[in-house]
């Protein structure tokens, strides 16, 4: 089985965003040095909890204090940003870093729709980028390849290219948690990737559907694809599970609309009084992550690869930390990776 890891660079109470980072630097120097396939960083965006918010920037920081393991984006948010500046920005990255960059691209703001508008300015892009997205898609992987695009204008059509051309190309891959995703991935026959640790609704659906529309294509000759389970590994299972309560703390009270703090450490966590819908929301995420000691976890990896007929397995450690740790550091999320990797790899 291959393991990688899903990054959104999050900041407890106790880190600044450069805390945040460095911590960051040092899981992925840990899942370098452990043999995981790939480490991809998310976008999200006005959230203090996560620093993951620009994914070219991360993974060129990260891929200088690293040396094999693959590092990409899971993901851009497409609709966003203009084709041509991510396909520029990953041109760039895998010519700096060749056979190393993947291309995650999302269709979700990965945001509030105030921040989706600041984000597109003031020219006026809107909710036809959602409905461009296939689009947007193929302007990409055009303008990363060596005939680029071509634009009709007056009297000549101008070939538009992604420069400094790269001597290689970066992997894509589509994200999602839909069955649209899954439609387009497998009609444009892309690799494709499905969150299952957003909320483990539809998963087994979505990656059959895939798999029986796919169509094969000059990047991706048959199905390919993996998903994403948030994890806390620990000695025990009761430290596993407290290094875990913060963030699925917090995703209860986004996804019931209470505003958003930094993740909580884990005594701060536990004192915590949640209302009844808040708590059912907890226990669900508990339910559909990966927790627990070393050789339950490497148990409920390998069930999780066998159900949904994936061969390799993407773990976004979520562990916060106690009181009192080094804030440079998440001794919690590090230690996730070593134990599975110790069980797995």
């Amino acid at each position: 089985m291959r393991l990688s890891v899903l990054d959104l660079v999050p900041v407890r109470s106790d880190q600044s965003t450069g805390d945040a980072i460095a911590a960051s630097v040092a899981l992925a120097q840990a899942a370098d040095r452990l043999g995981f396939t790939r480490f991809w960083v998310a976008e999200h965006h006005n959230m203090p909890a996560v620093a993951a918010t620009s994914p070219p920037v991360l993974i060129a920081h990260l891929a200088a204090q690293t040396e094999s393991i693959r590092l990409g984006s899971g993901g851009v948010m497409l609709p966003n940003h203009a084709p041509l500046a991510v396909a520029e920005q990953f041109a760039l990255l895998e010519a700096a870093h060749p056979d190393r960059i993947d291309l995650g691209i999302g269709r979700a703001p990965g945001s509030d729709p105030v921040t989706s508008m600041a984000l597109r300015g003031a020219a006026g892009r809107d909710e036809t980028d959602i409905e461009n997205f296939p689009q947007y898609l193929d302007d990409v992987m055009a303008l990363m390849g060596t005939d680029g695009v071509r634009v009709a204008i007056p009297r000549q059509n101008y070939v538009l290219k992604a420069t400094p051309a790269a001597a290689t190309e970066p992997r894509m891959w589509l994200l999602g948690s839909s069955m649209y995703s899954a439609h387009l991935a497998a009609a444009k026959g892309l690799p494709y990737v499905f969150a299952h640790h957003f909320s483990g609704q539809g998963t087994a659906e979505a990656l059959a559907t895939y798999r029986s529309e796919f169509q094969p294509s000059e990047l991706t000759a048959e199905p390919t694809t993996f998903l994403t389970v948030n994890a806390a590994v620990a000695e025990t299972a009761e430290e596993a599970a407290a290094l875990m309560l913060p963030n699925l703390q917090l995703m209860a009270k986004l996804r019931t609309g209470q505003p958003l703090t930094a993740l909580d450490l884990v005594e701060d966590a536990q004192a915590q009084t949640l209302h009844p819908q808040q708590a059912a929301l907890v226990d669900a995420g508990l339910a559909r992550s990966v927790v627990g000691t070393p050789g339950d976890a490497a148990t409920q990896v390998r069930e999780l690869a066998e159900q949904f007929g994936v061969d390799e397995v993407m773990v976004n450690p979520v562990a916060s930390a106690r009181r009192g740790t080094d804030p440079r550091t998440a001794p919690g999320r590090v230690r996730t990776l070593e134990l599975l990797a110790k069980e797995l790899l």
